[in-house]
């Protein structure tokens, strides 16, 4: 299915945390897109998966992006023999708790050489994304274990992997793909506060005033009231931000056939909007 032809389509883009809570909720930032320009109109903390869930029940037409992946590596799961088609290998791998998906992932590494421990999805490398497989320093298996059942159960559509309702439309966004395009290797954002430094605050600002002024390739400018603006350069967790950055991409997707994915992807493994 295409993008629909409305020049205002509702465009979402979710910071997501695979132990939501009060200090670390999910972030969820909707906006509408008008041709070239970007309005954010809100952003909406969920401190659990229960109210996420609900969110992503609410009626279409929508298009978001969501920052944890939709697949693992082919490699990996023939390694491991599960199974082989997308929604009975989520099924199968939510049913694991984390320490058996630990345990097995570990052992998969542990009898590879140095340099190659971890199995790489085709859209790792030109997203410069972390391999799904990586369950530390970021912890993205745990969010693919908490993330994708989320998305099967809502009903939504998952272009080039599950078949869903196609006016809910989740995509695989990358927060850093976009911000390394503003401000390369920079470090823009830390949990831990002693890390806050003024030097990670005046990268938000270079990343947020970029998005503004529309100077990425994706060929949008976000539009913010300076409220908007305040939060996302003052959050230095850089939760609301990364939130924006997938907003960015959900808006550009819904602007291209196919939702800007490639003509081809791996039916296993899924893709990284804009990569």
């Amino acid at each position: 299915m295409n993008p629909p032809t409305s020049t205002a389509l509702r465009c979402i883009g979710v910071d997501f945390s695979s132990r939501p809570g009060r200090r670390k909720p999910v972030l969820w930032a909707e906006g509408q897109c008008h041709t070239a320009v970007l309005r954010l109109g809100r952003l909406v903390e969920h401190a659990g998966f229960d109210s996420l869930a609900l969110a992503l029940r609410e009626p279409g037409p929508w298009v978001g992006a969501f920052d944890f992946p939709f697949g693992l590596p082919r490699e990996l799961v023939q390694a491991l023999g599960w199974p082989g088609d997308w929604l009975p290998l989520m099924r199968h791998y939510q049913a694991l708790s984390r320490d058996q998906i630990r345990a097995q992932f570990k052992a998969f590494c542990d009898a590879r050489p140095v340099g190659a421990k971890f199995a790489h999805r085709a859209c790792d490398r030109p997203a410069g994304s972390s391999p799904s497989m990586k369950w530390v320093n970021p912890p993205v298996a745990w969010m693919l274990h908490a993330g994708v059942p989320l998305l099967i159960d809502a009903g939504v559509h998952l272009p080039g992997l599950h078949d869903g309702d196609l006016q809910r439309v989740a995509l695989e966004g990358y927060p850093g793909l976009l911000a390394r395009e503003l401000i390369g290797t920079r470090s823009y954002k830390a949990d831990d506060k002693a890390r806050q430094t003024a030097d990670r605050l005046i990268a938000r600002k270079d990343i947020v005033a970029a998005l503004e002024q529309g100077r990425t390739r994706l060929g949008l400018r976000l539009k913010l009231s300076p409220a908007q603006h305040e939060r996302l350069v003052q959050d230095a967790s850089g939760d609301s931000l990364d939130a924006v950055l997938c907003l960015m991409q959900a808006a550009w997707a819904s602007q291209r056939p196919g939702w800007g994915l490639p003509a081809q992807i791996d039916p296993l493994e899924g893709w990284i909007v804009s990569a």
